[in-house]
């Protein structure tokens, strides 16, 4: 079984590390390099309207395309689940898991990247901005999920190859999911939905259904969830399964904290 999980937009390369933390090197280097040598072609002007994003902003990250290189090291990068400082990763809290935890992540969580492809938690990664969704044109195509083409199923798919019964277990946006091509994908998937009850009704709310992801990813870390069915018990922060709402490939659980 494998969980799936979006990257976040904010990072953190100054709080510090666990004594001793262990590291990876991630799987897709050099097609991160060729979409670097592509991003490093564009002034900050035309990143800032690629991304939509501030021009101060697109001159940090047009100075991090300049500085990135393929040697990652411990002076230029840190692993990708103590880099990421999203909602996600409030909710995953990893800094607070067990050596043991984060070996079991290690085999079990993915991180969907539009540079990187897929990160696993303990990978290395060079500061980055590249949402999965850019349109940035490269000779694969139009846009970053041409460029990955079948990469992410397929890895995804070596990666479960000693399951008897793969599972994908998708905690990442509908944005980076779309990077699994699901017809070259030989695995289950199961949606998990986080609502909230706000005005009078459950819905989803983005902020609370981003922790709720990573608070999921956390659940099934320290119970080394292996099957579906454990999914079920998911009861953090006082979120509850709703059976009448899920179905098996799609799980529904909702919070009414009023």
């Amino acid at each position: 079984m494998l969980f799936l999980l979006s990257p976040a937009k904010s990072l953190d390369y100054d709080s510090p590390l666990p004594e001793g933390l262990p590291h990876t090197l991630p799987a897709f280097v050099p097609e991160a390099r060729q979409l670097i040598e592509v991003l490093r072609e564009k002034s900050p002007q035309q990143i800032a309207a690629l991304m939509s994003i501030s021009d101060p902003l697109a001159a940090l990250n047009v100075a991090r395309y300049a500085a990135w290189r393929p040697k990652f090291t411990a002076a230029n990068a840190r692993q990708a689940v103590m880099a990421f400082n999203g909602d996600v990763y409030e909710g995953l809290q990893a800094q607070t898991l067990s050596r043991d935890d984060l070996d079991w992540a290690q085999q079990h969580l993915a991180i969907l990247s539009g540079l990187y492809g897929v990160l696993r938690p303990l990978d290395l990664l060079q500061p980055y901005r590249l949402e999965m969704g850019t349109r940035l044109a490269t000779p694969a195509g139009a846009n970053l999920y041409q460029f990955w083409g079948k990469t992410i199923a397929e890895h995804l798919n070596q990666r479960l190859a000693q399951d008897i019964t793969p599972v994908v277990v998708n905690l990442a946006s509908q944005e980076y999911f779309k990077s699994v091509d699901r017809k070259v994908l030989k695995a289950r998937v199961i949606e998990c939905v986080f609502e909230d009850w706000r005005g009078g009704q459950y819905k989803i709310i983005s902020f609370y259904a981003k922790r709720a992801r990573g608070l999921m990813a956390r659940y099934a870390i320290e119970r080394r969830v292996t099957t579906p069915h454990q999914l079920e018990g998911f009861d953090l922060e006082g979120y509850a399964l709703h059976p009448a709402g899920s179905t098996p490939e799609r799980l529904v659980f909702r919070r009414k904290t009023d």
